[in-house]
């Protein structure tokens, strides 16, 4: 007589778990998978003096630099994938930090060592985010001082609550909503200083509301479209004082723009279900 016929219960108690453990290791596969590019085109007020052609920006969010999902050999690929999409300029979107998921963990310098690689004709700027300001609870995170050296060293300009000019662009770049007092007014007045179509970054989507209606694109992160949706439900929660209105995706309100990427590492636990990773490239045009 067979073990299935002699075994009844231990049989099917078995293959629930190998069940169980399939399942959880597609999930971490998923995690670990090489981002989607998504793409979005949209239409800015160019200044008078800019020319009158259309630029390419990549957004990249949320690499979390730790295992089992995120390495650097996985983020080395990644920037090549970046690379070979060949963008006028590439915006990264915070959290750089990643949790202790029971694999490797890096320090802040190793965390964003792999920008270093990556190539674009109007240069790399980056925001921080959640994970990347420094307390009592997150010692690995920097201060404000060498975050802004760490960032140089490898050739990546960052923004805190300030504004520089890429090409047609104005990108003003805000702190942490998360975790800081972030000052919208003085931002928004540095970007109409030195001019340019409007672009805001900023680690998360709470920010949008707050902003005034003219025409602008707001580029950012940190919901990791929810990380694990569910069929027929969708996405459950994302870390937002706004619940998972602003969950993934593009977002209109009135004349302004906004982009939610769903960023390449996780946070919390390495898995991933019907929320892939990706990266955006978006094509901004005159209007």
């Amino acid at each position: 007589m067979s073990f299935v016929r002699r075994h009844p219960w231990l049989t099917g108690i078995l293959c629930l778990l190998l069940a169980i453990v399939g399942f959880a290791g597609w999930l971490v596969l998923n995690a670990r998978a090489m981002p989607i590019v998504r793409r979005a085109e949209i239409a800015l007020p160019f200044p008078a003096d800019a020319p009158r052609r259309a630029m390419t920006v990549a957004l990249l969010t949320d690499t979390h630099l730790s295992g089992p999902d995120n390495s650097p050999a996985r983020m080395a690929r990644i920037v090549a994938q970046i690379n070979a999409l060949r963008p006028d300029l590439i915006l990264l979107g915070g959290d750089y930090i990643g949790d202790d998921k029971g694999g490797a963990v890096y320090n802040a310098q190793d965390s964003i060592a792999p920008f270093a690689g990556l190539r674009a004709p109007l240069g790399v700027v980056a925001v921080l985010g959640n994970h990347d300001s420094r307390s009592r609870k997150n010692r690995r995170a920097l201060s404000e001082p060498d975050w802004q050296a760490a960032f140089t060293r490898i050739g990546v300009t960052l923004l805190q609550d300030g504004a520089v000019r890429r090409g047609p662009l104005a990108i003003g770049g805000l702190k942490d909503i998360y975790t800081r007092k972030i000052d919208i007014p003085d931002t928004l007045a540095d970007m109409r200083r030195i001019g340019g179509a409007p672009v805001v970054m900023s680690h998360g989507p709470d920010v949008f509301p707050k902003l005034p209606d003219t025409p602008s694109l707001t580029l950012v992160g940190h919901t990791h479209c929810g990380q694990v949706a569910f069929p027929f439900w969708g996405i459950v929660y994302v870390p937002s004082a706004y619940g998972t209105r602003y969950a993934c995706g593009l977002y209109r309100d009135g004349s302004k723009t906004m982009i939610v990427a769903g960023g390449v590492g996780t946070s919390g636990f390495p898995v991933r279900m019907l929320a892939p990773p990706d990266i955006w490239l978006i094509t901004i045009r005159p209007r």
